[in-house]
């Protein structure tokens, strides 16, 4: 089953109309996730939400907004798994942490997976729209220019650019290993810290170099 983490913690004053929204979303990412776009209908999810089966439409238009809608929760989830090691800020190497951890979370989370594997060729472009990348590629950003008020990171890049390529990195990799296998991880993984520390490690110089 998948590990579901909501997109806020229920407290008792959420309104019933919330906690019917949170079930047909879950019952979405589980349903997309397991069998796709194409053969799920907005009844099957309604009956897995265990909703009247014209309710779902009260909260999403049809079924590609409630697909999309799906995409962008399911995707949020594990990113906020990465965000979680970017606010550990005593952790020095979160550049691996950050690639392993977003790692195990896609395994957790069956409709990010999906459309990591290219199973869903209509939307897959979706992954650069996800709102929650916004929120990493930020933090990123942040960790970087707080490494390099440190003396730990370039002082001569621009930590938003470089922000953006560590996300489009982690992203490709992501792809790589639910695509090939986790093979990949093991193989890739080390190279691409390398490739990081090259472009992040401030330079050494020998005396009169």
């Amino acid at each position: 089953m998948r590990d579901v983490t909501p997109a806020t913690p229920e407290s008792p004053t959420e309104t019933k109309g919330a906690q019917t929204r949170r079930a047909i979303l879950d019952a979405a990412i589980e349903r997309f996730g397991r069998d796709g776009y194409r053969v799920t209908s907005v009844a099957d999810i309604a009956r897995d939400a265990a909703v009247g089966g014209t309710l779902a439409y009260a909260y999403f238009p049809n079924k590609e907004a409630l697909f999309l809608a799906a995409v962008d929760e399911d995707a949020a989830a594990v990113i906020r798994d990465g965000l979680a090691v970017m606010g550990e800020t005593d952790r020095p190497d979160w550049q691996q942490s950050l690639i392993f951890t977003l790692l195990a979370a896609v395994e957790r989370h069956p409709l990010a997976r999906r459309l990591l594997a290219g199973l869903e060729p209509e939307v897959t472009e979706r992954v650069l729209e996800i709102p929650a990348l916004a929120e990493l590629r930020k933090a990123i950003a942040e960790r970087l220019r707080t490494e390099q008020a440190a003396g730990t990171v370039r002082p001569d890049i621009d930590a938003a650019v470089i922000a953006n390529g560590v996300v489009a990195i982690v992203l490709s990799l992501l792809m790589s290993v639910v695509q090939v296998g986790s093979g990949a991880a093991a193989t890739y993984a080390d190279d691409v810290i390398a490739v990081f520390a090259a472009a992040l490690d401030p330079v050494t110089r020998s005396p009169g170099g």
